[in-house]
């Protein structure tokens, strides 16, 4: 029996493309496989606790704006990845940490201590102390950050955005039905 070792033009040009097909697919499988990687990739430093600020940095009565640093960053990311939120203090160890952004379409809401109202620049968007929805486009309050107080410190959870989907105040805390009171006002204010 007599093997012939001569390889075909044909075989050779169907082994080349096998080879570069190969090739292509290794490199759209990495970014593929990063996507769906990455919850176990950064779940370390995902779902962090951070320091905002001493207590005495923080009145009873009042909101103040506050600081803190992305904990998922890149070297060129600067100045960006101080974010800011509003912090209220409600009571001794009671807060509410406000995300800036407004419900609506995220511009960066401001809080006017004389009306008792966040205000947002770019459609008009107005909301209560608390949070809740004054009038305007937005159809809901203002995003908060889970927050715990730990030896005279606040602290605010990180890494899970706070939008629709992640769980807020429950709305038995906000809704006192025996007075009529919604958060503190008449349902009609």
């Amino acid at each position: 029996m007599i093997v012939d070792d001569t390889l075909s033009r044909r075989s050779m040009l169907a082994k080349i493309g096998m080879l570069f097909n190969g090739a292509v697919g290794a490199i759209l499988a990495v970014p593929i496989l990063r996507y769906i990687l990455s919850p176990v990739i950064r779940s370390a430093g995902r779902e962090s606790w951070l320091h905002l600020g001493d207590l005495e940095q923080f009145p009873a009565g009042e909101t103040r704006l506050a600081k803190f640093r992305n904990p998922v960053v890149n070297a060129s990311d600067g100045e960006t990845a101080n974010i800011p939120c509003w912090v209220r203090r409600i009571a001794a160890n009671q807060f509410q940490v406000f995300a800036i952004n407004c419900a609506h379409l995220g511009c960066p809401v401001r809080w006017f201590p004389q009306s008792g109202l966040f205000m947002c620049p770019c459609h008009g968007g107005a909301y209560y102390a608390d949070g809740a929805r004054a009038s305007g486009p937005p159809e809901r309050g203002l995003f908060e950050y889970a927050y715990k107080v730990e030896d005279g410190k606040l602290m605010i959870q990180v890494g899970n955005m706070p939008t629709p989907g992640a769980p807020g105040p429950k709305k038995s805390e906000l809704i006192n039905i025996s007075s009529g009171v919604y958060n503190g006002r008449p349902p009609c204010a």
